[in-house]
């Protein structure tokens, strides 16, 4: 919710200051309608996405599975990706500052394939590091297999 607060908040201002140019009679006062509308747009669009991150989040999830991991997420276009444990080549565990704030990581497990990786973004950085240290066991285990 902060990172689309943050973001709506930039985009009202960056869109928003021909607006603060006009009312202040810099620019012609006529123009005052027409400048309005882009960080209006901006504010409306970061509303909307601020009021989705709860659902957002309940979308994301991850299971731990024998021989795989499964990762969905997704709230309009739902996608589940299966990473079988022996093609994992690593797994990096990445931390922003806003996420250091609250104690969260995002898990990021990559392959030999294209388009078969995965993340796990809002784990909490103690869960983090002991899923990178699982999966990675666990793959090292099924790939002595092959």
């Amino acid at each position: 919710m902060l990172s689309a607060l943050a973001g709506t908040l930039f985009w009202t201002a960056a869109l928003g200051w021909p607006a603060v140019l006009a009312a202040t009679g810099i620019w012609p006062r006529a123009l005052l309608p027409w400048v309005l509308v882009p960080p209006a747009v901006a504010l409306a669009a970061g509303g909307l996405s601020v009021l989705l991150a709860p659902r957002r989040v309940r979308a994301l999830g991850y299971a731990e599975r024998g021989e795989d991991l499964l990762v969905r997420r997704g709230l309009l276009y739902q996608r589940v990706t299966v990473i079988p444990y022996g093609r994992m080549q690593y797994v990096d565990v990445s931390v922003s500052p806003l996420q250091r704030a609250f104690g969260l990581a995002t898990v990021k497990l990559h392959t030999a394939a294209v388009g078969a990786h995965a993340e796990i973004p809002g784990v909490a950085h103690a869960e983090a590091s002991r899923l990178r240290e699982r999966l990675t066991a666990r793959g090292e285990a099924l790939l002595a297999g092959l």
